[in-house]
């Protein structure tokens, strides 16, 4: 039979979900110049596939342009490669569309070097559960349960690095056949490319082996959740880190705890970005090991931010870095990072200070709900996003809410583990 390769271009959209088109390799290069087609209500399209509301009705057109630094181009024995990009939307002048995730995050990390000269080194930590392992007690962080899922892992970091990715680590995590991976930290729009990278090559490997890589953030209210902890530090415009100091309180320099204290003041509202779904509050509740509090913890796996340890005390410096706990793969990697930046820099410009050690912190909203109005409430957040993204993103959600009402916790947890 004969077939002619076929290459994918898509954009993370606000449901943290691929989605865009295909067309010939053999019109890649003029592809790259021109891109695709595509309407402004692609954006509004739900979680759950329909397009429940929309502002743009069926009006307009916009261009989907691959990132040739984006490239994918994985094989798979007897089938066919992940051959895709991940690309920016723009308007038919070739002009950023103020919609586009990539775009938001290409506007905060501009607003970071020039509030401070500052450029965010990053990586996303994903923790997921792979069907193709059997439940089994006793199994968390276990040799049994490294030993059973097989050859997913292996070609899971083989897929990553033909991916372009530096694998760090993979391994067996606290939930039933639960595991985790990360990847090295790199900086600019790479940490955030490289997140939706990781989530697809999971589950394109588990794919092509007959199982799943669920992402949802739990998969049954009583269960353990899968976070995505986005781990940080800042460096200056000659590459040095600049978020250390022992000397002071959490190790932060004073740049370092602006920075920080910006991100802590606005959680209860980033949580509408960082944990977009109703399920992310099943997991985000006492005792799962994840956070409830808008507070600082060093070491503490428990808090929303954790100063994570240092094992090179030769390079502490380089080596210090932060964790965000407050995030799961419902949310868009563009806008989940994105939005911590933006915070962050709201917190340069500001001049915040962090609370002594030991004082109480505010609580986490506690539904999706609840984190909406937090988001709806801050006005800065209206001008990170610009007018019309942080209308749609409210109007995107509360549109997800409504077409979950009258489901019980459990039927949702179901509904999005279909999804993700």
């Amino acid at each position: 039979m004969l077939s002619e390769p076929l290459v994918f271009v898509g954009s993370c959209d606000l449901a943290g979900i691929v989605r865009g088109k295909g067309f010939p390799e053999a019109e890649l290069e003029r592809r790259l110049d021109k891109g695709v087609g595509l309407t402004h209500s692609n954006i509004m399209m739900s979680a759950f596939g329909p397009i429940h509301r929309t502002p743009f009705g069926t009006l307009g057109d916009l261009m989907l342009v691959p990132d040739p630094s984006t490239r994918v181009e994985v094989p798979f024995d007897g089938g066919t490669a992940e051959r895709f990009y991940l690309g920016d939307i723009c308007t038919t002048d070739r002009t950023p569309w103020e919609c586009c995730p990539r775009h938001f995050l290409r506007r905060a990390l501009a607003a970071l070097d020039e509030a401070a000269g500052l450029s965010l080194l990053a990586a996303f930590e994903q923790e997921f559960v792979y069907t193709g392992v059997e439940e089994r007690p006793g199994a968390t962080y276990a040799l049994d349960a490294w030993r059973r899922q097989g050859g997913f892992g292996e070609a899971y970091m083989a897929a990553l690095r033909a991916a372009g990715l530096v694998p760090d680590s993979f391994l067996p995590e606290y939930g039933a056949r639960q595991y985790e991976v990360t990847v090295a930290p790199t900086v600019g729009l790479r940490p955030a490319d490289a997140a939706v990278i990781q989530r697809e090559m999971a589950r394109a490997v588990a794919h092509r082996l007959g199982h799943r890589a669920i992402f949802a953030p739990i998969l049954n209210p009583d269960g353990i959740g899968n976070g995505t902890h986005i781990h940080f530090s800042l460096r200056d415009r000659a590459g040095r880190p600049v978020l250390y100091d022992p000397a002071r309180p959490y190790a932060l320099s004073p740049l370092g705890e602006r920075f920080i204290a910006g991100i802590i003041a606005h959680l209860p509202a980033l949580c509408a970005v960082t944990a977009p779904s109703v399920a992310s509050y099943y997991r985000l509740q006492p005792n799962r090991w994840a956070p409830v509090e808008a507070n600082l913890g060093i070491q503490d796996r428990g808090a929303a931010i954790r100063v994570c340890p240092l094992f090179d005390p030769r390079d502490a410096a380089a080596e210090f870095n932060l964790e965000y706990r407050v995030a799961d793969a419902s949310a868009c990697p563009y806008l989940a990072l994105g939005a911590v930046v933006w915070a962050g820099v709201d917190g340069i410009r500001r001049a915040l200070t962090l609370p002594a050690p030991g004082t109480a912190f505010p609580a986490l909203p506690r539904s999706l709900d609840a984190a909406l109005a937090n988001l709806a409430a801050c006005a800065p957040a209206r001008d990170w996003f610009g007018p019309l993204l942080f209308d749609c993103y409210l109007d995107f959600k509360r549109a997800e809410l409504a077409a979950l009402d009258g489901l019980n916790p459990a039927e949702i947890c179901a509904r999005y583990v279909e999804v993700y």
